[in-house]
């Protein structure tokens, strides 16, 4: 293995950097052994998945069935599954005034808290500023998933 010293205080060209980057310590044959070892690696693993699939997969699948079969629809065909799907959705639908209800119901809830917040306990605050902290960090979350994965920033 080759070891590449630099000046402490010597600037690097982006070319440099790029070239170096982050195995600066490792010659370019060692890099290059690094990851192939690792990717012999992860085909034996691979491979090991594999044949655990091929030789339990099946019995899986049937214990599966087996054990949930009281949600499954008689025949089991595409056109079930559409049917299902269609009810599904209007279900939801029609749920829709109640789910409005509830929140109307638990707004006024809140606004009730408010009024008296005189009374609020220590413990009701610290419930409410979890949720809050809770509901942030789910935002959080989601804007670094939606930036495809990144901390930084969108991709152009």
């Amino acid at each position: 293995m080759k070891n590449v010293s630099l000046p402490r205080n010597q600037q690097l060209s982006g070319e440099r950097v790029a070239n170096s980057f982050p195995f600066f310590l490792f010659s370019q044959t060692s890099v290059k052994d690094l990851m192939a070892s690792k990717l012999l690696q992860l085909q034996a693993k691979a491979s090991q998945a594999s044949k655990f699939v091929a030789k339990h997969g099946t019995s899986y699948y049937k214990q599966l069935l087996e054990q949930n079969k009281q949600y499954i629809q008689e025949p089991p065909t595409v056109e079930k599954c559409n049917e299902l799907a269609k009810q599904l959705f209007y279900t939801r639908l029609a749920s829709i005034p109640g789910r409005t209800e509830s929140f109307w119901k638990e707004l006024d809830y809140v606004k009730n808290m408010w009024k008296h917040r005189q009374e609020l306990k220590v413990e009701d605050a610290g419930i409410a500023a979890l949720f809050g902290l809770e509901c942030f960090a789910w935002f959080c979350a989601g804007e670094i998933v939606g930036r495809g994965f990144t901390f930084t920033g969108y991709y152009p």
